[in-house]
């Protein structure tokens, strides 16, 4: 199974001064900084995707500044992800339309033809077509009218946004072989149950498409992401040449459980990177020994004493004193950075730590369960952070 990153602009400024905590003097955002496989000299990944709403356009405003969005649409998708050279030039390109961006719309604000070109122009391997989310998911369903309005389905929004979805799928498709593309076209599967989506991907199978994607997994649990996942296969069964993606697919940790499906051949997320930097608990993922589950570590935040609001807020309530947080986070860095020298033990740098950051971060940690090893090798990813088994 490929894992193809969902990039969002997610790089960072190599020449970071940690110590005074600024940037490289001089530094120039997106042209001094690095994307992940820059960083790490390899790509953690089979693949990049791609999303016109992170590009933006006249439509929407993406994350992209005009300037980066006239270069993307200039030099590509590869040169401008700096996805090039050994090692790179054959990691895969998706492109989306970035349907989250239209949900609130009646109608999704593109043709075909619009996608078409911006996936040549891109030059990507793989795009997807127009679809219309649906958010409803009963996956107790027994029949494909069970969830919708059976006596007057087009004024039912589920049915609705599934035929759009079909129906932008065989005019995608039939564009795409008029246009003799040069990347695979992917039919993108929207329903709102696992009967409708079987139907949603036999009809794309019947259209051409060799492959599909499931969407609308986001929010779902794991289970229902099965029931969905098993109700396709069943609809493809004999389909060998099908391969299937899971768009959005955010569940690192249940991984191993899909891994089975014959027809599965890639995922997109960006979720373990966001977690490194968001999540309160789940900042670290290491496989273990069976090499098929993961365990997680959370990062033991130093929070900046002039900045965060937490401690800002105790300040204005009498709580701290500012000038003891100042101290404190000098010493914890100092202490950390220490540690990562071999100058310091393990029990006394999370001491130090601890002392600053507990009332803050972690109120339930016990130094005892920590593995100073795994702790040292963490550390690798950055000073300033520390990891413990959750």
């Amino acid at each position: 199974m490929k894992f193809i990153f969902a990039d969002s602009l997610d790089y960072v400024d190599p020449g970071y001064d940690f110590e005074n905590d600024r940037h490289a003097s001089g530094r120039k955002p997106y042209w001094d900084d690095q994307y992940p496989h820059e960083i790490l000299r390899y790509a953690p990944y089979d693949g990049v995707l791609v999303s016109r709403a992170v590009v933006g356009d006249h439509r929407f405003t993406g994350k992209y500044s005009e300037s980066q969005s006239m270069r993307f649409r200039r030099v590509g998708a590869r040169k401008f992800l700096r996805l090039e050279g050994p090692g790179l030039d054959d990691k895969l390109l998706f492109g989306d339309c970035g349907a989250f961006s239209y949900v609130k719309y009646a109608e999704p604000p593109y043709t075909p033809e619009d996608m078409i070109a911006f996936y040549e122009d891109g030059g990507f391997t793989h795009g997807f077509s127009i679809d219309h989310i649906i958010f409803d998911f009963k996956p107790d369903a027994k029949s494909y009218w069970d969830g919708i309005d059976a006596s007057n389905p087009e004024q039912d929004d589920n049915y609705r946004r599934q035929r759009i979805t079909l129906e932008m799928a065989e005019a995608f498709i039939e564009g795409c072989r008029q246009a003799k593309v040069g990347f695979e076209p992917v039919g993108v599967i929207q329903g709102w149950s696992p009967v409708s989506m079987a139907h949603a991907a036999r009809k794309l199978a019947s259209m051409g498409y060799h492959y599909l994607a499931l969407g609308g997994m986001v929010p779902l649990q794991t289970p229902a992401i099965h029931t969905a996942v098993r109700a396709v296969h069943k609809a493809l069964d004999g389909m060998r040449n099908i391969q299937l993606h899971i768009l959005g697919f955010a569940k690192a940790d249940a991984l191993s459980e899909f891994i089975d499906y014959p027809l599965l051949s890639s995922i997109d997320t960006t979720s373990p990177l966001l977690r490194a930097f968001k999540d309160a608990r789940t900042n670290y993922y290491l496989p273990l020994k069976d090499s098929k589950t993961i365990d997680y570590f959370a990062a033991i935040r130093i929070p900046q004493a002039l900045e965060n609001e937490r401690l800002k807020r105790a300040v204005k309530k009498g709580l701290y004193r500012q000038e003891d947080l100042v101290t404190k986070e000098q010493t914890a860095l100092t202490a950390i950075r220490a540690f990562d020298k071999g100058q310091a033990s393990l029990e006394e740098t999370l001491d130090v730590i601890m002392a600053y950051s507990r009332p803050l971060i972690c109120t339930d940690y016990n130094p005892s369960q920590a593995d100073e090893n795994q702790l040292a090798q963490l550390l690798q990813f950055g000073i300033g952070s520390t990891a413990i088994p959750v």
